[in-house]
């Protein structure tokens, strides 16, 4: 397929200058050719009219568990480990893969009307979850969660080594794949010295919640003498490419051990906000050169999965914690949610920019709302003002997932009839 965007506003990056009346060649999978001006002629087998629409790269949910969309509602309001441990993990218990596929699908569906491209998620059933991913024509970073206590710690060893092998590099490379060890207050150190052992024996990397509580704080320093932090470096996790959730609860020494060892962080404030875990130094992790990413966590701690509430959530949430209205300004926000959500899961070379050679990962967005003008400046515009229901059409690796908000990959209609059958079942009425 060759598609030409023409007539269009370009965002590059959140660093780049706006582009005015700008144009866009896809070809295959690939970005072929953008700039300002009239397009080059040629052959087209589409043309998509950019008149009062700019073109972004796609929105990067660096942190998510996608299926738990069915516990959407499900226990809200309650502190983090009573909510886990009595009302979350209760009910994922009865859970099925047939359940996972269709939370999954559920998510993705939320996701693309919200212009995220790509997800990173841990969970289980995974094979599952990434059947969702192949049939929904979305990219995805895919994690088995692994818990090294209790039954299933062994269960979680088999089962990553066969996601890996199936999935790593599937669908064109849409699917990637990395080992998800839990956090360290459910993985002892030997549990994390074998998830090591196998991450390098796969050649992949890691996803891991860290520091997110108090508790996990104060636990990881009464047992190990240590924070979460620097219990993780002394064990050696850090010399492989990781991806850390929350990092709510660092301090100074532990920022720059992150800094050094080149540790992704996925920030994920709303979550965070909504289960009472606390403010993460945003500011001063990305003075010390750390990527820090965005993410939504999963649909029961948020609740939702749109990626542009998050950018904004983030840039407000810093501005009032430090009492500073200059920190997170928007084209950052921009730059967390895409560049650095890339860069943070290992696909910097591919997609998170606009860019010839990079992968067609990208959303259009409509200027034309109420909400949306006037438009000085478009960046504003998208990280401040913007709403789901802005992002018109999603394309990912070169094919349109969603023109005119209505999904093409698939039948939306039946996930949602789907979902439905599953949480009724789940909770027994």
């Amino acid at each position: 397929m060759r598609i030409l965007l023409d007539h269009i506003g370009l965002i590059p990056t959140g660093e780049e200058a706006y582009i005015e009346n700008g144009y866009l060649m896809i070809e295959g999978q690939f970005i072929k050719e953008m700039g300002q001006g009239p397009a080059p002629a040629g052959k087209y087998d589409r043309i998509i009219d950019g008149q009062d629409r700019v073109v972004l790269p796609g929105l990067v949910n660096s942190h998510t568990h996608a299926a738990m969309t069915l516990l959407r509602g499900y226990a809200d309001d309650m502190p983090l480990m009573d909510w886990l441990e009595n009302k979350i993990w209760p009910l994922e218990a009865k859970l099925s893969a047939d359940d996972v596929y269709w939370g999954t699908m559920l998510a993705i569906s939320e996701m693309l009307k919200s212009g995220t491209v790509c997800f990173a998620d841990m969970y289980f059933f995974m094979d599952a979850a990434a059947r969702a991913v192949e049939d929904s024509g979305i990219r995805a970073v895919l994690s088995r969660g692994m818990v090294g206590v209790g039954p299933e710690n062994e269960i979680a060893f088999g089962e990553s080594r066969d996601m890996v092998e199936k999935w790593h590099g599937a669908c064109k490379g849409r699917i990637t794949c990395r080992l998800g060890p839990h956090a360290p207050y459910t993985c002892p150190p030997d549990y994390l010295e074998r998830v090591m052992q196998l991450s390098d024996e796969l050649g992949v990397g890691l996803h891991i919640h860290i520091a997110e509580t108090r508790v996990e704080l104060e636990d990881i320093m009464r047992i190990y003498g240590n924070t979460p932090v620097a219990h993780l470096d002394k064990l050696g996790l850090f010399e492989r490419q990781v991806l850390a959730a929350h990092c709510v609860h660092v301090n100074a020494e532990d920022i720059e051990i992150l800094a050094a060892k080149q540790v992704g962080v996925a920030h994920n404030p709303e979550s965070n906000m909504k289960l009472a875990s606390g403010i993460a130094p945003i500011r001063q992790m990305l003075n010390a050169g750390i990527t820090v990413a965005l993410g939504t966590d999963g649909a029961s701690s948020n609740n939702n999965l749109d990626m542009l509430q998050e950018m904004r959530s983030a840039s407000f949430l810093q501005k009032v914690h430090l009492m500073d209205s200059t920190v997170i300004p928007a084209r950052q926000a921009l730059q967390m949610a895409t560049a650095n959500g890339a860069r943070a899961l290992g696909l910097d070379n591919e997609i998170g920019q606009l860019k010839p050679g990079y992968k067609a990962d990208m959303i259009i967005m409509g200027l034309k709302e109420p909400n949306m003008l006037p438009v000085y400046d478009p960046i504003s515009n998208i990280v401040y003002s913007a709403q789901a229901a802005d992002v018109e059409t999603v394309i990912v690796d070169g094919n349109i997932l969603m023109e005119d908000r209505v999904i093409k990959a698939f039948d939306e209609e039946e996930v949602l009839a789907k979902v439905k059958e599953c949480a009724l079942r789940l909770v027994g009425k």
